[in-house]
């Protein structure tokens, strides 16, 4: 456990890691990465084999409200997994108290409609739902305004059975500005993405679940836990592939049902042309003599998975 923090089962598969970026506690870098060590974030490597790269919101005084400065280290920090080869799989989450209650007020209340269009405001926001690799959303607690928008950006929602989500802009004299009446109304269905955006009211955990917002809830200790142990089935396969499959259900969820279709049996027909490099033992020297011979190899991902299929065992992905 990290001593002081209240942090339980999720971050047992933290430790001895090996990969940590700064955090509030103890500013450090990790190997390989350039930049300042992150204010706002804990940023590690976890799970088997450090296949999962695990992002924390760490602005307890705000209930982790959402500033240019948090988002900006998000972008960062999903840029530098998305870079890492060996992470497959990316875990988003908060504290037990709250995922993230909203964007920071205090900083834009006194934002003009010039500052904001000119500037593109919370533009940027968007690099969660842009990154290929897929990511999991772990909530708790709160989960409100610019916190639902960054849950339902990722492609997956695990949420603890104490998690509360909302959009409450309407509270505030405003709307959603980060895709909260699209992405909501697209998982939850119009009338009831209306109720919240035109209440502000908040829905439970079982009732997010019901309404096809998160896919599993979990008690709030075990959360962290379920969502990297989801991760790392999801790193274990076929990273190209994987990224394939993203593409393809998000294809689902932003397009017609034709093109929707098109697009999958393109990515179908390219998962046939996937093709990894790696080395294996060849035969031995020339005229039979010295030991073997490592030699380049190509393989493709889609014939292992198939072939390990039909010879019952489990597939060697070896993603390029």
């Amino acid at each position: 456990l990290v001593a002081g923090r209240g942090y339980s089962d999720g971050e047992r598969r933290v430790a001895g890691s090996g990969y940590r970026e700064g955090s509030p506690q103890n500013g450090a870098r990790s190997p390989g990465c350039a930049g300042p060590p992150f204010r706002f974030l804990q940023v590690q490597k976890v799970g088997a084999g450090g296949s999962v790269g695990l992002v924390r919101l760490q602005r307890p005084e705000a209930l982790n409200a959402l500033c240019e400065g948090l988002m900006a280290e998000m972008r960062r920090a999903l840029d530098t997994f998305e870079a890492d080869g060996q992470v497959g799989a990316i875990v988003i989450t908060g504290s037990e108290k709250a995922f993230a209650a909203g964007a920071d007020i205090k900083e834009m209340q006194n934002k003009t409609f010039q500052e904001c269009y000119g500037g593109g405001f919370l533009a940027g926001w968007d690099c969660i739902a842009t990154i290929r690799k897929p990511t999991i959303a772990a909530v708790n607690g709160f989960a409100l305004g610019g916190g639902c928008e960054l849950a339902m950006m990722c492609d997956i929602i695990y949420a603890g059975e104490k998690a509360q989500f909302g959009q409450p802009e309407i509270l505030l004299g405003t709307i959603p500005g980060a895709g909260g009446t699209q992405r909501l109304t697209r998982a939850v269905g119009k009338s009831l993405a209306m109720e919240m955006v035109l209440t502000g009211e908040r829905i439970s955990a079982a009732e997010a679940k019901a309404a096809g917002l998160v896919s599993k809830v979990f008690p709030t200790d075990k959360l962290l836990d379920a969502a990297i142990g989801c991760a790392e089935k999801i790193a274990a396969n076929s990273k190209l592939v994987a990224a394939m499959a993203k593409e393809s259900v998000n294809a689902a969820f932003e397009t017609t049902l034709t093109e929707g279709n098109r697009t999958e049996k393109r990515l179908f027909y390219a998962t046939f042309a996937t093709v990894s490099t790696g080395l294996a033992v060849g035969a031995q020297g020339e005229w039979g003599c010295g030991p073997p011979q490592p030699i380049l190899c190509y393989q493709n991902d889609r014939k292992e998975g198939m072939t390990a299929f039909v010879e019952k065992r489990k597939a060697n992905f070896t993603d390029s």
